[in-house]
């Protein structure tokens, strides 16, 4: 009963080694959506690999899921996968893994509940500071101009995203500039990235001493914002989108000196400013199928024994 200890150890193997090997490639910052889509593959493949663990471990331990997981197998299948030498190992593996799983769910559930609540509290903060005018309907995708002595603008996530800008940025953007920044917006909306940030949050909230998952929240957070920026400066041009975030952020401190929060602001002008070149679009074909056959590798692991007894 191999197996299941094989697929632990290649979670491991790929928790530890795929971001290292992304960290120190040259191109998740020229292409980050292919970037986006190879740190998902990742982290599908190290929970697709702690999940199919569990199903052989509980298979193993309990003849009642033995005979759900192996039902329509012919014998020599599951004679191939030894689910009878386990030792007590795998009750306790199986239940752990459960447990882990349960754990995932819940906090996800959590940081959805959370992002919900913040969006009720400033969809209901965004009507008393711009009220619907008699007969207004409160449609989704309107763009609503707030009150504002600092320029900023945001999208609010949800099924009806909405565009929020202050007029300090309208008095201090130019028209393209603004249409850039609008674009990026709507670029988040598109994309639901929404979505990745909170699948992330909740893997790195739930696991904090697990480095793969913070590092994958951390990725999330920045190749969104990379992803972003270029879908508004395809639009309206690099040093128009270059422009506009110096001009949202130039009154917060993020250009120095000294540290600042929001320290990716300064990296994202100068990439913008700077832009490295595009990979050739056969490579970028090649990494987006080596991505997708990462998950790929835990499942024909599993179905090795099977496969071997067939033939």
């Amino acid at each position: 009963m191999m197996v299941p200890a094989a697929l632990l150890l290649l979670g491991v193997l790929t928790a530890v080694v795929a971001p290292r090997l992304l960290a120190r490639a040259d191109w998740p910052d020229r292409e980050p959506v292919v970037a986006l889509w190879a740190w998902q593959c990742v982290v599908a493949a190290v929970l697709l690999c702690c999940a199919l663990s569990m199903t052989l471990s509980a298979a193993a331990a309990w003849q009642a899921v033995r005979g759900h997981v192996f039902a329509p197998a012919p014998r020599a299948v599951v004679d191939a996968y030894a689910l009878g030498t386990a030792g007590p190992w795998a009750a306790a593996t199986a239940v752990a893994l459960a447990s882990a799983g349960l754990w995932s769910g819940a906090m996800l559930v959590r940081e959805v509940l959370r992002a919900r609540s913040r969006r009720r509290r400033r969809r209901t903060e965004l009507l008393v500071r711009a009220p619907l005018l008699p007969g207004e309907e409160p449609a989704g995708g309107r763009l609503v101009v707030l009150e504002g002595e600092r320029p900023g603008a945001w999208w609010l996530p949800g099924a009806a995203p909405q565009l929020i800008v202050t007029t300090a940025a309208l008095r201090r953007l130019t028209g393209r500039q603004l249409d850039a920044v609008l674009a990026h917006e709507q670029g988040h909306a598109q994309a639901r990235h929404d979505w990745l940030l909170h699948c992330s949050g909740a893997l790195a909230g739930g696991f904090p001493q697990v480095p793969v998952f913070a590092a994958f929240r951390d990725e999330m957070h920045r190749l969104v914002e990379l992803a972003a920026d270029d879908m508004a400066s395809r639009r309206f041009g690099r040093l128009t989108t270059a422009l506009a975030l110096v001009e949202l952020n130039e009154d917060r401190g993020v250009f120095g000196p000294g540290p600042a929060p929001q320290a990716h602001v300064p990296q994202r002008v100068h990439r913008l400013l700077a832009p490295p070149d595009r990979l050739p679009a056969m490579r970028r074909l090649r990494l987006t199928a080596a991505a997708a056959l990462v998950p790929v590798v835990p499942v024909l692991v599993t179905l090795v024994p099977g496969l071997r007894a067939l033939g």
